[in-house]
């Protein structure tokens, strides 16, 4: 027997805000390994989620396989936008989603966990974050601001992340985080500059190995995943029809869970990967591997 074994980690899952995206998915695979779970939310979101916790809304989708419940060891407020509240606008900082939880940026949540549970006690970040104002947009279409938008929130804030929480970071530990195809491919209907965000991630991955890899033994790899309905994705309005066709046009003909894409981040995650950083894992049953459609109708969008 050869068991992912993540007992006596900590890990923080950025970006969760529901049952219902990979974010959770990865959450739970972890505590399943073990691991002790905190997660960060977006202001917008927070309060929302937290209610649906209490009131237990969330409970059939934490259960464990144990008969447990998923716990989080916190709940941060995070908006990957803003590296210091100093950078936060005045008209952020008056929205009263915001207003009242404190600091909210990246250099804030480092300084929480910090202060929650000292240096040296982090051991697994999972990077769950995205988000691009103009998805909808063609690329050629999309702005100058929402195009870096993108770049900053789904990929930069990985860069920063790492930065700022580098004192509560354990050597030898794990980050992950989650790509998407568009990276490498021309992905119809996946624009306003989130397929150059993506791209960008994956670079970073490489070179955040090598960095971190050399400083401090910290291994970063990102998982590319294929289509998944979860709220996030129905922004780009057309993700049902993806998860069908790429499903129609794998080699492993079936959609995509989010247990998968999870039990893959906890594989990354664990001593069994220790061989493993700097690296793109596809978990999207095959699809990538694919020249040619074989079945079913490309997706199409009518706006």
């Amino acid at each position: 027997m050869l068991p992912i074994d993540l007992s006596g980690r900590r890990a923080l899952v950025a970006g969760v805000a529901d049952d219902n995206g990979f974010g959770f998915a990865i959450a739970k695979s972890l505590a399943e390994a073990g691991a002790k779970v905190c997660v960060a939310t977006w202001p917008p979101a927070l309060n929302i989620f937290r209610t649906l916790l209490d009131r237990g809304k969330l409970d059939d989708a934490r259960r464990l396989s144990h008969g447990g419940l998923l716990e989080f060891e916190r709940i941060y407020p995070l908006d990957a936008a803003f590296d210091t509240m100093e950078d936060v606008t005045p008209d952020i900082r008056e929205n009263k989603r915001y207003r009242d939880i404190g600091d909210f940026s990246i250099e804030g949540l480092a300084a929480s966990m910090l202060k929650d549970f000292g240096p040296d006690s982090l051991d697994i970040l999972v990077h769950s974050l995205a988000n691009g104002p103009e998805v909808r947009k063609a690329l050629i279409d999309t702005t100058r601001t929402g195009y870096l938008a993108a770049v900053a929130v789904s990929a930069y804030s990985k860069v920063s992340l790492l930065k700022h929480l580098g004192p509560v970071m354990r050597r030898g530990g794990s980050a992950v985080s989650l790509s998407y195809l568009a990276s490498i491919r021309a992905v119809p209907f996946y624009g306003g500059g989130m397929s150059s965000a993506k791209a960008a991630l994956e670079s970073d991955t490489r070179m955040l190995a090598y960095e971190l890899g050399r400083a401090r033994g910290i291994r970063v790899n990102t998982i590319s995943a294929g289509p998944f309905a979860s709220r996030a994705a129905s922004a780009i309005g057309v993700v049902d029809q993806l998860v069908t066709f790429c499903a129609q046009n794998s080699p492993l003909p079936e959609e995509l869970s989010g247990a998968e894409v999870g039990n893959t981040a906890a594989f990354l995650c664990s001593d069994l990967a220790s061989g493993i950083t700097g690296t793109t894992v596809y978990v999207d049953k095959g699809y990538h591997a694919m020249g040619i459609a074989v079945a079913g109708t490309a997706p199409k969008r009518e706006d």
